[in-house]
């Protein structure tokens, strides 16, 4: 796991459950909480165009109508039909010292839904994390970083309901600069993250970065 200057990230972690529609302001250590993979695969996982760039402006969303929010129900799977992810969704909360957990690594196909924050569908921003790879090879998120804008992803709740969100942004940012209060600031409306490892790998510090997909609820069923 990686080191992080807690002095300067404090004003930013989660430390309980926020209230339904606002996300309490984190920073992930580059999901190196989620960052137990291998990075040793002959061609690295895909990266968004963002991906030279130390950081970025998170994106703003489409100004089209946004769905109306949904009640708070935990989460049941995720879809995401085009990079072909189909997977159950396992809650997820902080670990001993602070930061958000993960789903555990030799689970490959299987994400995390941070319960510290919205449900996907309900008002404010909710978070699902994943593996990019683990020591056997690609994991869950392994291709969040070719995710492009109006692609969709399908978050079904355990009420029986479908939250749909569309992709409106894919940026890769340095952990060492992570812009927690733009990527997880609530916009008033139900919106969704998604978050892997991202960036340059190497064996003593694993990923430089995450790989973030901002969504917006567009409609459910």
């Amino acid at each position: 796991m990686s080191n992080w200057p807690f002095a300067e990230a404090d004003e930013e972690r989660p430390r309980r459950r926020a209230p339904w529609g606002v996300l309490a302001l984190v920073l992930l250590t580059g999901l190196a909480l989620v960052r137990s993979g291998s990075g040793e695969l002959d061609s690295g996982p895909p990266q968004p165009a963002s991906a030279a760039t130390a950081e970025r402006r998170a994106p703003e969303p489409a100004r089209a109508k946004a769905a109306r929010p949904l009640p708070f129900s935990p989460v049941d799977r995720v879809r995401i039909p085009a990079i072909r992810v189909d997977a159950p969704v396992a809650e997820v909360g902080l670990d001993a010292e602070g930061w958000i957990d993960a789903p555990p690594p030799k689970e490959a196909n299987l994400a995390g839904w941070f319960t510290g924050a919205a449900a996907p569908g309900e008002r404010g921003t909710a978070v699902v994390v994943g593996h990019v790879d683990n020591a056997r090879g690609p994991a869950v998120f392994y291709g969040l970083g070719s995710l492009r804008e109006g692609h969709h992803v399908e978050i079904r709740r355990k009420d029986g309901r479908t939250a749909v969100f569309r992709v409106y942004g894919v940026e890769v940012f340095a952990k060492s600069r992570f812009p927690g209060r733009k990527v997880y600031r609530s916009r008033g409306t139900p919106e969704l993250r998604l978050i892997t490892c991202g960036g340059r790998f190497s064996k003593s510090e694993g990923y430089e970065g995450n790989v973030v997909a901002f969504a917006r609820l567009v409609s459910t069923r």
